[in-house]
């Protein structure tokens, strides 16, 4: 019966979702605007309807099992409320901005345990910089946020990560090689998603049956490892903890990121993030497998590695190294380590 499940959830998802983007298409003219668009084209302004719409879209794939994240969701319906607040209040369009920042700011801080990282995930991702008129109000929300959200939710969205070493400088060289690789596989997992997009759009399928024709894809996938499905946060802890064989690693590595470009490049919901950690953190793992090997004065466990690859590769896919960077200070709490991932 799970195998049955395994592989029609995506397909039902993609069902309903092709459902939606068909009705979409018959009642809305309007491209429907994200946080970021609507920072830099729109003086801060979010249509709060198309946010719920996005939040829906993106529910229903990830919840199906479409390899997305729920970042998409969670940031599009904080930053349509900051601009629906922003409107009742009147707000200058410059104050706009910096609300609907404040907004996508406290949904990553609230989601990764992290205020830092979501600060600096609006400051990279969304404003595009930073201003001195913009660091207060935006670590504000951000530390607001993740207060509220231990206080309402407990710690169970903590990425643990258990026990590491310490850094010498030795690690270096290993870390920037690992940034390198994990450049290439950004880059990889980027031009998948474009070839798969560009592939649904020359074919002469319709827009509304793409995602579950990429749900059925994703349903074979995931019986060969259901660990494809949705954004990875399971998936993710089982890993970190594996040491089994490395064909096994190598193996997920491929399903998952063929399954990402499946999912987004056919018409599912979602964002890359959870996914490039997901994937980078593979990548560590399988690094750490030849490090002692290659560099026979590098001292790091398998697990800082996955760090250092987690890191890097979501900056390869999404960008904003100090968001990245941040994030690996605020799940480790490790000074040193920071540093090498910041190097990566």
């Amino acid at each position: 019966a799970s195998h049955t499940a395994l592989f029609f959830a995506p397909i039902v998802g993609g069902a309903i979702l092709g459902v939606l983007l068909f009705l979409l298409a018959l009642y809305r003219k309007k491209p429907i605007v994200d946080p970021i668009e609507a920072n830099a084209l729109h003086g801060g302004r979010l249509s709060l309807n198309d946010s719920i719409i996005v939040t829906v879209q993106n529910l229903i794939s990830n919840g199906f099992g479409a390899s997305v994240g729920l970042e998409a969701g969670y940031t599009q319906l904080a930053s349509g409320l900051a601009s629906k607040f922003g409107l009742s209040l009147r707000l200058r369009r410059s104050d706009m901005r910096i609300l609907v920042v404040c907004g996508a700011a406290g949904a990553i801080a609230a989601a990764f345990n992290a205020p830092l990282t979501g600060a600096f995930y609006a400051f990279e991702l969304i404003i595009g910089s930073y201003t001195i008129l913009s660091l207060t109000p935006v670590v504000a929300a951000a530390l607001v946020s993740n207060l509220v959200a231990r206080a309402l939710a407990g710690d169970n969205f903590v990425i643990d990560i258990g026990e590491f070493g310490t850094v010498v400088p030795a690690d270096y060289v290993p870390a920037l090689l690992l940034g390198l690789l994990c450049a290439g596989a950004g880059i990889a997992l980027m031009k998948g998603v474009a070839f798969v997009e560009e592939l649904a759009r020359k074919s002469f399928i319709p827009f509304w049956m793409r995602p579950v024709l990429g749900g059925a894809v994703v349903g074979g996938l995931a019986l060969i490892s259901p660990q494809v499905l949705s954004g990875g946060h399971g998936a993710l802890h089982l890993n970190l903890d594996y040491t089994g064989p490395i064909a096994g690693i190598i193996g997920i590595i491929l399903l998952k990121a063929l399954a990402s470009a499946i999912s987004i490049g056919s018409g599912f919901r979602g964002g890359l993030f959870f996914g490039s950690l997901f994937l980078g953190a593979l990548l560590g793992k399988l690094f750490a497998f030849s490090a002692p090997y290659v560099f026979a004065h590098a001292t790091l466990t398998p697990v800082t590695y996955a760090v250092v690859g987690m890191s890097a590769l979501a900056v390869s896919v999404i960008g904003g190294p100090l968001t990245m960077t941040f994030l690996a200070l605020e799940i480790t709490g490790d000074f040193p380590i920071t540093v090498l991932v910041l190097a990566a």
